[in-house]
């Protein structure tokens, strides 16, 4: 396993970096407070390239590798999570359209989502009463003279109301589980796809989360994405992928929040000594910056693997179950070593509490990563 970053990766983690520090920072606290979505900060992550850092070249991606997309994301996350997730979600729509769609939906799609043209990429599989068993939607498409009709609710869409592209999943063939599960393309504001409802969240107040109804949505044959019945395979291709991508989200969360608490405990006195001088203190930090490397390494392999078109599924559980679960202490600890002062906003680790919170949820929860990781176990012992 790669444990060091290339040139190439470090250039791109620098560029991701400075781009956080110059222009995500002034205005993080204030686009978590008044809810506004990044328009302009995505349309510039997409001319610098951040939109499609694992996409291939000829399609306006950077062909960088998801190692490279790791570190970059991580470098967004730390100062703002709210753009880290639309960036994310977007690369995982353009890596899967550049992977199995065809040559026309290749070149209609993917440049767009690289280039911030379409603002942001939408992941529409989850509904009201089908989050973690997808084989439960009700969305149908029903087929219709030169295309489909779509028809159904879609719940916890990031980035869903502003999406220039989705990736819509619907039952085909009702009788066959999860084999009739189909992906559609549909573009933002196609005719008959409207917002049901924004949530209020508790954090990643920057990113919009959507109930989408779908009311006769009409699709050509041409929208149909990876096959007739080949839907299922292909969500748990990008989740895979994208438990990648929310890990290391995780970890840009959890690194800003310890930072903070490095430079507090240095500043801050008390007994007539600074906080890093207290055992309790030093202790706490020892143990977050154990769990955040651990975390690291977890994550850099499984994108070492799938970097290397190897099996990664079970290192890719592994890595988001431990670094979202371990993020969520490691803020705790952040805020707690702020006292009092990190209760409030005036200091970021407030929001890095808020924000890391859902990490555990998105992409499949702690529970579910769990769930694969035995499975895969059990698998390994029986054979």
């Amino acid at each position: 396993m790669q444990l060091e970053p290339t040139e190439e990766q470090r250039l791109i983690q620098r560029t991701a970096r400075e781009f956080a520090e110059r222009r995500l920072a002034p205005s993080a606290a204030a686009r978590d407070r008044d809810g506004r979505f990044p328009v302009e900060e995505l349309r510039e992550l997409g001319q610098l390239g951040l939109l499609g850092v694992n996409v291939p070249e000829d399609l306006g991606g950077g062909a960088a590798g998801v190692i490279a997309y790791s570190l970059a994301l991580q470098e967004l996350a730390k100062v703002d999570a709210s753009v880290a997730v639309a960036v994310s979600v977007t690369n995982m729509v353009a890596e899967l359209i550049a992977a199995v769609g065809t040559p026309a939906q290749r070149t209609a799609y993917v440049p767009g989502l690289v280039s911030g043209a379409a603002v942001a990429g939408a992941f529409a599989l989850s509904e009201p009463q089908a989050g973690s068993d997808p084989a439960g939607m009700r969305t149908i498409a029903t087929k219709v003279d030169g295309g489909w009709r779509l028809s159904g609710t879609k719940q916890w869409i990031t980035s869903g109301d502003r999406a220039g592209v989705l990736v819509v999943w619907a039952m085909t063939d009702l009788a066959a589980g999860h084999k009739g599960i189909t992906a559609f393309l549909v573009r933002g504001g196609a005719p008959g796809l409207t917002v049901g409802r924004l949530e209020e969240k508790m954090g990643l107040h920057g990113s919009s989360t959507a109930q989408l109804v779908l009311d006769g949505v009409e699709v050509g044959d041409d929208a149909v994405l990876g096959g007739v019945g080949g839907g299922f395979r292909l969500a748990m291709m990008a989740l895979d992928g994208g438990r990648i991508g929310i890990a290391s989200q995780a970890l840009g969360i959890a690194r800003g929040a310890l930072e903070a608490a490095y430079r507090y405990a240095g500043e801050r006195e008390q007994f007539g000594v600074t906080l890093w001088k207290h055992q309790a203190i030093g202790n706490m930090l020892a143990d977050a910056a154990t769990w955040l490397d651990a975390g690291l390494l977890l994550t850099l392999r499984a994108a070492s693997l799938k970097e290397a078109g190897q099996r990664f599924s079970t290192e890719a559980a592994m890595a988001k179950l431990y670094a979202t679960e371990k993020a969520g202490t490691i803020c705790d600890i952040a805020l707690q070593v702020h006292g009092g002062y990190g209760y409030t906003t005036d200091f970021p680790v407030e929001r890095a509490y808020r924000d890391v919170r859902v990490t555990r949820i998105y992409e499949g929860t702690s529970e579910i990563q769990r769930l694969v990781i035995a499975r895969s176990l059990l698998a390994r012992m029986e054979k």
